[in-house]
């Protein structure tokens, strides 16, 4: 991949990510609690009460649990959602990077016998890649238009 496509894909990605501070990690569970009194029918059917918890994991296989109202179950969706959306363009964006890391192609290959004399520099080559077209294409080298 150019250089220069990698850049503007980045620049496209990064324009598209949720910069919210509305964003959370975990996982949505759905838990049944029971029994909690003998009087009540759902706990005596066996049936329970249905609880959405949020699971958040930690470092040392500590695991926190929030639980949430019925009302927060949507608003906790879609902050889990806008956290796997900014995770999965992070890794994407950091595998454009290493792209931008790597020389281009044209500046890998040996140039001269070794010597400085003659040797392309850095910069020319860089210069070079700048100037070619979206097919690869040096450009009109004669000057005509």
């Amino acid at each position: 991949m150019k250089q220069s496509d990698a850049l503007r894909k980045r620049q496209a990605l990064m324009a598209r990510l949720p910069l919210t501070g509305e964003i959370v990690r975990g996982s949505l569970l759905e838990r049944a609690i029971r029994p909690h009194g003998e009087r009540c029918a759902k706990c005596a059917s066996g049936e329970g009460h249905a609880l959405w918890v949020l699971t958040v994991s930690y470092p040392g296989g500590r695991t926190r649990q929030i639980s949430l109202r019925g009302e927060q179950v949507e608003a906790a969706r879609r902050w889990l959602g806008n956290y796997q959306e900014l995770k999965n363009a992070l890794e994407v964006i950091c595998e454009l990077n290493h792209a931008l890391l790597r020389p281009e192609p044209e500046a890998a290959k040996p140039v001269g016998d070794g010597r400085d004399r003659g040797a392309t520099s850095a910069a020319q080559l860089w210069r070079r890649a700048d100037q070619r077209g979206s097919d690869g294409s040096v450009g009109n080298l004669d000057g005509a238009c």
